[in-house]
């Protein structure tokens, strides 16, 4: 009698202890986010989203103030529409902005609120005009590899005429 009440206590402990290493796996991957706040949604449209994703963080100052809700895309300007609910709690003014920040250098991508100075207030169902689009690393690298190769290039050129005309000026003198 006392050992399987011993073995259903066991139990019981392990699947607790399984279900808190769920949850903080869950949290740390950023793919359970528990929130009993009041939000509002608004929108926005970018060029490039980079890897911005469902749930990512929407921050102000610092301090997160929402998160994302839906990504989609739209086919008549080709420009992803990007969905954010803010918590009540944070009104930011009409004319705020929003761009895709990274954290670190290779972290994930979050949306940064600049807030605007005008009076009205972002309303439930309003856009966010103002964005700015995610820096992608790989566009970086490959343009400045484009323009070094653009540069050795014309080195290169610039050295060939000058040896071919050294050596044209050489063979002319006997």
């Amino acid at each position: 009698m006392q050992r399987s009440k011993n073995d259903v206590y066991v139990g019981l402990f392990v699947l607790l202890g399984a279900l808190a290493l769920l949850f903080l796996a869950l949290k740390a991957a950023n793919l359970l986010s528990i929130n009993f706040q009041p939000t509002y949604s608004v929108s926005a449209r970018f060029d490039d989203i980079g890897g911005l994703k469902v749930n990512a963080p929407v921050k102000s100052a610092g301090v997160v103030v929402g998160r994302v809700a839906s990504i989609g895309f739209d086919q008549n300007t080709f420009q992803a529409t990007v969905s954010l609910d803010i918590q009540d709690a944070y009104k930011f003014p009409k004319d705020s902005s929003l761009k895709i920040l990274t954290s670190g250098l290779l972290g994930e991508q979050y949306l940064g609120v600049s807030a605007g100075y005008e009076e009205k207030n972002l309303a439930p169902g309003d856009s966010i005009s103002s964005t700015q689009s995610a820096v992608v690393l790989e566009n970086l690298i490959s343009q400045f590899l484009f323009s070094k190769a653009a540069e050795g290039g014309d080195s290169a050129k610039s050295g060939q005429t000058a040896n071919s005309s050294t050596t044209e000026q050489s063979a002319a003198q006997p």
